[in-house]
């Protein structure tokens, strides 16, 4: 082999591993959203068109599906976008930064990790409860008239 198949080699099972642990990270009751039906409102899918690189300049949601002092994950995109404040829209990445897991609802002011039970505010990404230590990356959104675009 050369060195260039060896590397592709080497990074498609490394993604692949990747992918297989992260499908483990979340928990799903069967209705594509986890924990209470209160939280299965705050953390359902709206639709979506793909990756957030290939989503970005495309409408993500409307405004009205993000609730007041709540907010949406949207899974595909990994991306947890929240109105803290009446027309006031925050997004930020779905990741939690403390062992990679995607984030499963917003409940109560915050955005919920289901893996080890850490916590991040909803208007600004920092971090309520640990172990994460590090606030959630912001994440890059336009609000036009009614539509949350990705940018």
């Amino acid at each position: 082999m050369t060195d260039g198949s060896t590397r592709r080699t080497m990074l498609t099972t490394g993604a692949s591993a990747l992918a297989v642990c992260c499908v483990g990270c979340g928990s799903d009751n069967g209705n594509g959203s986890s924990g209470s039906s209160e939280s299965a409102a705050a953390s359902a899918e709206a639709p979506s068109s793909g990756p957030a690189s290939a989503a970005a300049g495309k409408a993500l949601a409307q405004t009205s599906q993000i609730p007041e002092g709540g907010g949406v994950i949207f899974k595909e995109q990994k991306i947890v976008v929240t109105q803290p404040a009446r027309g006031e829209f925050k997004a930020f990445s779905a990741i939690c930064t403390h062992e990679g897991c995607t984030v499963s609802q917003v409940a109560d002011g915050t955005i919920d990790c289901p893996c080890h039970g850490s916590r991040f505010h909803i208007a600004d990404g920092s971090v309520a409860h640990g172990p994460a230590t590090r606030p959630l990356p912001t994440e890059s959104i336009t609000v036009s008239g009614n539509s949350i675009t990705l940018t």
